[in-house]
């Protein structure tokens, strides 16, 4: 019987480690099976563009799968079962066993932080709630305020986005930092603060929301603030489903991985990208975003390949290059870094950046096939 390898979970990290997988095993008796909650893959760093009323084209997972040996299962995971080695899904088969199991079901937006953000706040964490946003915006596009709480990259670039395209929407950002762009070298801090000003953003610096109403949100210090929209960029959270299932998990429900990211719990079991409390170089945890996910895919899959043919593997290297900011569609700052995350001297602001940023993204989807993505779009 062949080995039965899945993986849960098709963003940038779990995409990759599959397609990865199955090249590297293709001679080996293992079967490799993808699970995805859709059939197309997520460009997750452009859903600010889609919260903005932009049209993303619509990438397949088959087609992004090209040739690769891999099979392809449409539906939710609902739980995992690491006593029978089962993956429970919402559609059918209902249950797919598994010798062993990559864990790639990436984060949501936290939206438990504070008082009535679940029920009246919007987030960009995937397209259906940056399609609800972009609806709501439309209808407040005319003279509106859409206040967005956090600073950190999704935040930044979500009030870029928004301001930009619809010139006439007041936009505030709030962030709990004494200003914006704390961890960027000075020039980058500048240019941040310089663009957010051009684009009519307001900040507000040192304001933690303590409340969000369907109206606005309250400040921990006793102010209020009007809005017809409250987007909550504050951060994000893994899902429930492997602390629920008895693997080994962080505070925020990420899985605890060694160097070599296999579970500390259930050798069986790896975790990449955010699902996962990987180690990144200079012993920092490794950040939520596309920069980390994709050493992890890579790495993940080296090791696994390596286990499965009577090699052991080394530790996989989660390292930083750059972080990319966009501020609308014709500017950007780039932060060049060290591969502990620490800034360098190195910066590329403007129109540079905004190409920089856009070859970059580009470049981490490979289409299985020639010519475009596809005529279909994000869009509703």
């Amino acid at each position: 019987m062949s080995h039965r390898l899945v993986v849960v979970g098709a963003g940038y990290a779990g995409l990759l480690a599959a397609k990865r997988l199955a090249r590297k095993l293709r001679r080996s008796d293992v079967t490799v099976t993808l699970v995805n909650a859709s059939d197309r893959f997520v460009e997750r760093v452009r859903l600010h563009q889609l919260a903005a009323g932009q049209r993303l084209a619509a990438l397949p997972l088959r087609q992004q799968l090209g040739g690769a040996s891999v099979q392809l299962v449409v539906g939710r995971v609902t739980a995992i079962d690491t006593t029978g080695r089962t993956v429970c899904m919402d559609t059918m088969p209902r249950v797919i066993g598994y010798d062993t199991l990559v864990y790639a079901l990436g984060s949501r937006a936290r939206l438990d932080d504070v008082p009535g953000a679940v029920e009246h706040a919007y987030a960009v964490a995937d397209p259906e709630q940056a399609t609800r946003l972009r609806h709501r915006v439309a209808e407040i596009a005319s003279g509106g305020t859409v206040a967005v709480v956090g600073a950190g990259l999704t935040g930044l670039e979500t009030a870029s986005e928004l301001a930009e395209s619809y010139p006439e929407l007041r936009v505030r950002l709030f962030t709990d930092a004494d200003d914006v762009g704390s961890g960027l070298a000075p020039r980058a801090r500048t240019h941040l603060r310089r663009a957010l000003d051009r684009l009519g953003v307001s900040i507000h610096p040192r304001t933690l929301v303590a409340a969000v109403r369907k109206d606005g949100l309250d400040t921990r210090d006793g102010a209020s603030f009007a809005a017809d929209a409250v987007v909550w960029t504050t951060g994000f959270q893994a899902p429930e489903l492997a602390r629920a299932a008895g693997l080994a998990t962080d505070e925020s429900g990420r899985m605890l991985v060694d160097a070599t990211l296999r579970s500390i719990s259930h050798p069986e079991v790896y975790a990449v990208g955010d699902a996962a409390a990987a180690v990144a170089v200079g012993g920092t945890p490794s950040r939520m975003s596309c920069q980390a996910a994709l050493p992890m895919g890579r790495g993940v899959a080296d090791v696994v390949a390596a286990r499965l043919t009577g090699r052991e593997p080394g530790p996989v290297r989660i390292g930083y290059t750059f972080t990319n900011i966009s501020l609308g569609r014709r500017d950007g700052v780039v932060q060049f870094t060290h591969a502990d995350d620490r800034p360098r001297r190195l910066v590329l602001t403007g129109r540079a950046a905004a190409a920089f940023k856009e070859a970059v993204v580009r470049s981490t989807v490979r289409s299985g096939r020639r010519g475009e993505p596809g005529s279909d779009e994000w869009d509703s």
